[in-house]
């Protein structure tokens, strides 16, 4: 199928796609101010620049887009139908590069919590309650997602906490 948009469109387009201060995560950090926590922001000297570092807490933050870190069994991720093996491989390498970032904190005794961004959309209340108590409790990693209309907290792993 051909795009229907032209180059330079497509361009202007894709150029308006953020990677830092999205909603979603400009919302946690709100959130997490408002609760009293401090943190830095996208810090360079750690693997994958986490969206929030919490220092005091040794507690790295990643708020993930669905789409661009390819949640799967989201309704907020479609695997696009045009380009699709350009776009399947592109994901699934975003997704791998996520894993090993996670991993590489995780083996520098940092804690680590992914919160997706349909958690946020759901329930960013919610979502940033169960951030709260992770960041102040002594659990390695968390993730903060949505399911069936409910946000769920669970461990990196997949385990439900």
């Amino acid at each position: 199928m051909v795009d229907v948009m032209s180059p330079a469109v497509r361009s202007a387009l894709m150029s308006r796609i953020r990677a830092r201060n999205t909603k979603p995560e400009v919302t946690v950090r709100r959130q997490l101010w408002a609760r009293g926590f401090r943190f830095r922001l996208h810090a360079k000297g750690l693997a994958g620049k986490p969206d929030l570092v919490l220092p005091k807490w040794k507690a790295a933050v990643f708020v993930h887009g669905c789409f661009w870190h390819r949640h799967e069994g989201c309704p907020l991720f479609r695997l696009p139908k045009t380009r699709a093996d350009f776009w399947d491989a592109k994901l699934s390498a975003n997704r791998q590069r996520d894993l090993a970032v996670v991993r590489s904190l995780l083996d520098m005794s940092w804690r680590v919590a992914v919160v997706w961004e349909c958690a946020i959309r759901l329930d960013s209340s919610a979502a940033s309650d169960c951030l709260s108590e992770w960041i102040s409790s002594s659990r390695k990693g968390i993730e903060i997602r949505a399911s069936d209309g409910t946000v769920i907290c669970g461990d990196l792993d997949g385990g439900q906490s």
